[in-house]
């Protein structure tokens, strides 16, 4: 099938997911209200096969060091699937099935499978990296840009995180845990119960991420929109809390929106 533009629907909620695109949900609104920051580069793309940072773009894969090209000096940044152009797989009235196959930079033959399916109130989103081949190391992620403001007052973020990972000056997790500290941040934070953040539009809407995995990073440093971003590890996480995908186990993640009406 092609990979043009898939629009989705569930009562007044309507979302458009972008194969082509690197196979992001490139809008989502309810009620007519667009919830995620317009553009190629924002909608809310799959971080795979790593999420976040790898530090100088090397990665330990068995006994192999690997070179990731340096998409954010000087740092490899947020997987390659969100440059490449995914295939639909099957769609239907409110559920889309598309797949991208893991190429070059990256070493090792892969498909990675993404479900979309929206309801009246929520949009669910599972992806899963399967190899036929070699075993190694992967991440799965996901990065929406949620628009601050949808024409009321800015959002309000809740969240009850166990610890923060410390962060250097480089960026990246220095593998101290530390205290939640206030805002703003560009920070990952362990949730080992699973993600649950919520955002508050107040007089407008209340939309709830949650996800099963234990990472996620909250990114509200721009003026546009915030970043709530479940993730299988941390960054860096290739080299830190290696995932292995292997024939017999593929790496699977699942992440869920869910929203009320205020």
């Amino acid at each position: 099938m092609s990979n043009e533009d898939i629009t989705l629907t569930a009562g007044t909620a309507e979302l458009t997911v972008s194969p082509a695109l690197g196979g992001r949900v490139s809008a989502l609104r309810v009620d007519g209200r667009d919830l995620l920051r317009q553009g190629d580069r924002y909608g809310c793309f799959p971080m795979v096969p790593w999420c976040g940072r790898i530090r100088d773009g090397r990665f330990l894969d068995g006994a192999a060091v690997r070179q990731m090209p340096l998409n954010s000096p000087p740092h490899a940044i947020h997987g390659t699937a969100r440059d490449g152009a995914w295939r639909t797989a099957r769609t239907t009235a409110d559920e889309a099935v598309i797949t991208y196959d893991l190429v070059d930079p990256w070493p090792h033959p892969a498909r990675v499978t993404q479900v979309i399916a929206l309801t009246e109130d929520a949009v669910t989103l599972t992806a899963a990296v399967e190899t036929y081949e070699d075993s190694f190391p992967a991440q799965i992620g996901w990065h929406p840009w949620f628009n601050r403001n949808l024409g009321g007052e800015d959002v309000q973020l809740d969240f009850t995180p166990a610890w923060q990972e410390e962060r250097g000056d480089d960026h990246l997790p220095t593998g101290n845990r530390v205290d939640p500290k206030p805002g703003p941040w560009d920070d990952c934070f362990g949730m080992p119960d699973g993600v649950d953040v919520t955002l508050t539009w107040p007089g407008q809407l209340l939309l709830k991420v949650t996800s099963p995995e234990q990472w996620v990073v909250v990114y509200d440093e721009q003026e546009a929109a915030v970043c709530v971003e479940p993730q299988t590890g941390p960054p860096n996480g290739l080299n830190t809390l290696p995932r292995l995908v292997t024939p017999l186990e593929p790496l699977e993640a699942t992440t869920t929106w869910s929203w009320t009406r205020l």
